[in-house]
């Protein structure tokens, strides 16, 4: 196998990065904004602010797009129409990650986040290898090992997850009692 390019590793990196945190991150958003549907519609604003205000810049004002591949660019609506279920399978992803990060509770991000970025790329491998890019000869056995050791690892965060803590008990009320032998406060001093 040969080596990455430096600059791909540099834009995985960048995407390990960002997934990595983005649990923790929109799992503390929902539960300040105690709701999340709210903290899902500001990931929305942030990819609304990422992924159309920028590229809309750089495309239409700046006429400038580094991205494109010996082709004239268009805008096709098969190609468009593969963007826009793109986007609706990321943000379906997103709007589930962080129901389960919220309904699993504290801490719950903890291991929603291994899960899911352990079974994302067994679905991805199986996709793309039967549908968008099949493949004529299969990748070697080290390759399918790695998917097995991925489920393994899923199925290990899910079976040794930590435990919630239990509540505290409450502290004993305890409650001075005023005897009969006791002067009486005087209530006009």
């Amino acid at each position: 196998m040969g080596r990455l390019n430096p600059v791909v590793l540099a834009f995985i990196a960048g995407a390990v990065v960002s997934w990595g945190v983005y649990v923790p991150i929109v799992h503390r958003a929902a539960e300040q904004l105690h709701s999340s549907l709210r903290a899902f519609l500001f990931v929305g604003v942030a990819y609304f602010l990422t992924a159309v205000l920028i590229p809309v810049a750089l495309i239409f004002i700046f006429n400038y797009d580094p991205t494109t591949k010996g082709h004239v660019p268009n805008f096709n609506i098969i190609p468009m129409s593969w963007g826009v279920a793109a986007g609706i399978a990321g943000a379906a992803g997103a709007l589930c990650v962080i129901f389960a990060a919220t309904k699993a509770g504290p801490g719950g991000a903890l291991y929603v986040a291994p899960l899911v970025f352990a079974g994302a790329p067994i679905i991805n491998t199986i996709v793309t290898m039967t549908i968008f890019h099949p493949v004529k000869k299969l990748p070697e056995f080290p390759f399918f090992l790695g998917l097995i050791l991925a489920a393994v690892g899923a199925a290990l965060v899910m079976l040794y997850k930590p435990k919630p803590e239990a509540p505290a008990k409450p502290a004993a009320v305890t409650t001075a009692t005023v005897s009969d032998d006791a002067p009486a406060a005087d209530s006009e001093s």
